[in-house]
C-alpha cells in the first residue's frame, strides 16, 4: 500500500473493530455486609431472596448471622453496613441513639410455644403465652432458653416478666446459642421453649421432633425491621449500597418474593413494607 496515511487509517479502523469484539473486564462486586438474626438465616429466607439483590446491583452481600442484640452491637460499632433484626424497640433505640438513619418494617411472623407431644406441663390449651409460662414454672419443666441477648430471648424474658416470674433454677436451662441449635436441644431433651415460627418450620421439616403448644397469642407478634447504620458516624461504611438494600428488600417486588416463600407449603414470614401496605390496603 503505497499511501502510509490510508495505512495507518485501516490499522485504526482493524484496531476498534478488535476492541469492539474483545468484551469489557467485569467490575468486582461491591461488598454489603448485612449483620442480622439467626431467624432469617435458619429459616432459609436470605437464601432464596439474597442473589437476586446481588445480580441486580453487581453485589456481594456477606451475612453475619447472630442474635438481634449481638447484630445492633455490631452495626453500632460501624462493622456492618445495614441490619434486619425483630425487637422493635431495641431497634428504635438504636436509631434514636444516633447508629441507624432509620427503620424500616419490613415483614413479620409469630412466636410459639414449642414442647413434647405428650406436654407433661400441661399448657396445651392456655390462653395466652403468659398462662403457659406460668404452667411451666409452677411444674418446673425444662424449658431451654436462647440466653443470648437476641430478638427471641428478648421477648421471651418479656413475657417472665408480665408473669411477674424470674425463671431460675435447674429446670431453666441456658443455651447460649441460636434458635436451631436450641431447638436441638429442647427436643433432645424432651424440653419446652419458644421459637420463631419459621425456625421451627423448617426445623421440624428436618424432623425435629418438638410440637407447637401454644400459640396466636398478640403477645407472640414478631415484626422485622431494616435499618442502615449511620454513616455520619461510621464514614467507612457501604451507605450508598445499604440504603439500596433498603429500598429493594422494602420494594412490591421483593415483598411478593417473601410473601411466595415457604417450607413444605408453609408460608414463613408476611411482608409488611410501605409498598406493601399501600398495594394490599
Amino acid at each position: 500500500m503505497k499511501n502510509p496515511l490510508r495505512l495507518l487509517a485501516v490499522l485504526v479502523i482493524a484496531a476498534l473493530l478488535l476492541a469492539a469484539c474483545v468484551p469489557a473486564a467485569p467490575t468486582e462486586p461491591e461488598r454489603l455486609i448485612l449483620a442480622t438474626t439467626t431467624s432469617t438465616d435458619d429459616s432459609g429466607l436470605l437464601d432464596a431472596i439474597l442473589p437476586v439483590f446481588e445480580e441486580a446491583y453487581n453485589a456481594q452481600v456477606d451475612v453475619v448471622a447472630v442474635g438481634t442484640g449481638q447484630a445492633l452491637e455490631i452495626g453500632a460499632a460501624g462493622d456492618a453496613d445495614v441490619v434486619l433484626v425483630h425487637a422493635r424497640a431495641r431497634e428504635d433505640q438504636f436509631v434514636a441513639e444516633g447508629n441507624g438513619t432509620a427503620r424500616y418494617d419490613v415483614m413479620y411472623n409469630d412466636f410459639v410455644i414449642v414442647g413434647p407431644a405428650d406436654d407433661p406441663a400441661g399448657i396445651t390449651g392456655a390462653g395466652s403465652a403468659v398462662e403457659a409460662l406460668t404452667l411451666l414454672a409452677d411444674a418446673q419443666a425444662p424449658f431451654i432458653s436462647r440466653g443470648d441477648d437476641s430478638g427471641t430471648h428478648t421477648k421471651e424474658l418479656s413475657l417472665w416478666e408480665k408473669a411477674g416470674i424470674t425463671p431460675e433454677g435447674d429446670w431453666y436451662i441456658s443455651s447460649g446459642q441460636g434458635m436451631g441449635e436450641t431447638l436441638t436441644m429442647a427436643a433432645e431433651q424432651q424440653a419446652y421453649t419458644l421459637s420463631d415460627r419459621a425456625t421451627y418450620a423448617v426445623r421440624q421439616a428436618e424432623g425435629l421432633d418438638l410440637t407447637i403448644l401454644v400459640e396466636g397469642d398478640e403477645a407472640l407478634f414478631n415484626p422485622y425491621g431494616v435499618i442502615p447504620v449511620n454513616p455520619e458516624k461510621h464514614p467507612g461504611i457501604n451507605a450508598d449500597l445499604a440504603q439500596k438494600f433498603v429500598e429493594w428488600i422494602t420494594s412490591l417486588e421483593t415483598q411478593e418474593l417473601i410473601a411466595g416463600y415457604e417450607v413444605n407449603g408453609q408460608q414463613l414470614f408476611v411482608p409488611d413494607s410501605e409498598a406493601w401496605r399501600a398495594a394490599h390496603p
